[in-house]
């Protein structure tokens, strides 16, 4: 039982002894049919007659006829069946020599058809022997060296699975062994970018949501029995920013989760969407000349006035003029760009401040927000197979761009880009 075990919890040797045994029984096979090919070739033929001619010592003949040698075991005699003119039949016999002289060799015992397979050095048994010298040493390294990066990637699923999210294992070749290590780094990393983003979330919504009940609790111990409006109002803008920053963890939470239902997807007319977020927000909004054509993409239409709406505001806040909300179409894309006369966005930072509760130095002191509206941009877009992006503006600002695909049918209407002044 213990052997059983031993042999079940590893598979090279499982391997290993079934590429033996398929050796030994192919050798076998071959050893049968070489046998049965061998002894029908050692059937003998029926040999043609040949003439014989028996003359005395003076030379008149004695016998005239044709012999045929009769099958039979030349170690013990040979026999000739004659037949002469007269149609008279003979038989001859030829005795084996029984002197031993040089050079001479007895013949071989019949040992039955096991000496075939027995007979060294060329017996099949032996040469099965010699094969599987041969197979256990040279298959077994091979079949180990297989077998020890599925061992690698074995102990490193049990050490993923143990709780170490940041064990990988080695890719080597470019067999099915190595792709499932591919599949498996790369399933790894997703999770643990997945883990180690739930946590951001968690630490940094603990942190952001500890602000404002702070306050609210500072104020409502500070304003007496009679509040004062101002205290009234502070009191209100605590809540209505606690409010938010529930509401934008709990969107970024459902967001993260792939198979979250956050709505149903329809029509949606980008235009009319921008134009009320524009209006909300006292922002300018241009649309290219298509002709009178809409721009429809279809979507989740309240993830999509989020999206709109948190560039607007995060424009809003930042600028230090107007705000304009560009509309095109760029081939299969409905193309939004939100442009403002703010600081602008320095290159190196262009792609951090998409990521969950960053904020660039200084900003959340003088502007406020939690570093969670330009993430949600970024999770929606995704969530709609769009981009967004941000560039720097002529003049001074910056330029948030937001890419969603466009509706099928929508595609096929020509459009016009803007030109590049009126960026």
């Amino acid at each position: 039982m213990h052997l059983y075990k031993y042999f079940a919890e590893r598979l090279y040797l499982r391997i290993w002894l079934t590429v033996v045994g398929g050796v030994a029984v192919l050798i076998l096979v071959i050893g049968w049919a070489w046998q049965a090919a061998a002894e029908k070739n050692a059937t003998p033929l029926q040999p043609p007659a040949r003439e014989l001619l028996i003359r005395s010592a003076d030379g008149s003949l004695l016998l005239h006829g044709e012999a045929v040698r009769q099958p039979g075991d030349p170690s013990e005699l040979v026999l000739y069946l004659i037949e002469d003119d007269q149609g008279r039949t003979y038989e001859m016999e030829l005795q084996r020599r029984s002197g031993r002289g040089e050079g001479h060799r007895p013949p071989p015992p019949n040992l039955g058809p096991w000496w075939f397979w027995v007979k060294p050095p060329f017996g099949f048994f032996w040469m099965l022997g010699l094969i599987g010298v041969v197979v256990v040493v040279g298959v077994f390294p091979i079949i180990r060296r297989l077998m020890g990066r599925l061992e690698a990637l074995r102990k490193g699923v049990k050490q993923f699975g143990d709780g170490d999210l940041s064990v990988r294992v080695d890719v080597r070749g470019n067999d099915e062994v190595s792709d499932l290590a591919e599949q498996f780094n790369a399933a790894a990393a997703r999770i643990e970018a997945l883990v180690q983003s739930h946590k951001s979330l968690l630490a940094n919504s603990s942190h952001e949501l500890r602000s404002p009940l702070t306050r609210i609790r500072m104020g409502v111990e500070l304003m007496g029995e009679k509040p004062s409006p101002t205290f009234k109002q502070e009191i209100q803008r605590n809540i209505a920013e606690l409010d938010q920053l529930v509401d934008e963890i709990l969107l970024a939470s459902r967001l993260g989760a792939r198979e979250a239902d956050v709505g149903t997807a329809e029509m949606i007319d980008i235009i009319g969407l921008c134009a009320e977020e524009c209006a909300r927000v006292e922002a300018d909004l241009e649309v290219a000349d298509m002709h009178g054509d809409a721009i429809e993409v279809r979507g989740i239409a309240k993830l999509l006035r989020r999206a709109v709406r948190n560039l607007l505001e995060n424009a809003r806040r930042y600028s230090q003029g107007p705000i304009t909300l560009f509309l095109d179409k760029q081939g299969a894309y409905a193309e939004i760009r939100v442009a403002d006369r703010g600081p602008g966005v320095p290159p190196d930072q262009r792609e951090r401040i998409f990521e969950s509760f960053y904020r660039m130095p200084g900003a959340s002191e003088r502007h406020g927000g939690v570093g969670l509206g330009l993430a949600l941009v970024r999770s929606i877009a995704e969530r709609h197979e769009g981009s967004v992006h941000c560039e720097g503006r002529e003049g001074g600002g910056a330029v948030f761009v937001l890419r969603l695909p466009l509706a099928p049918l929508a595609r096929s209407a020509p459009a016009q880009t803007l030109p590049p002044a009126s960026v």
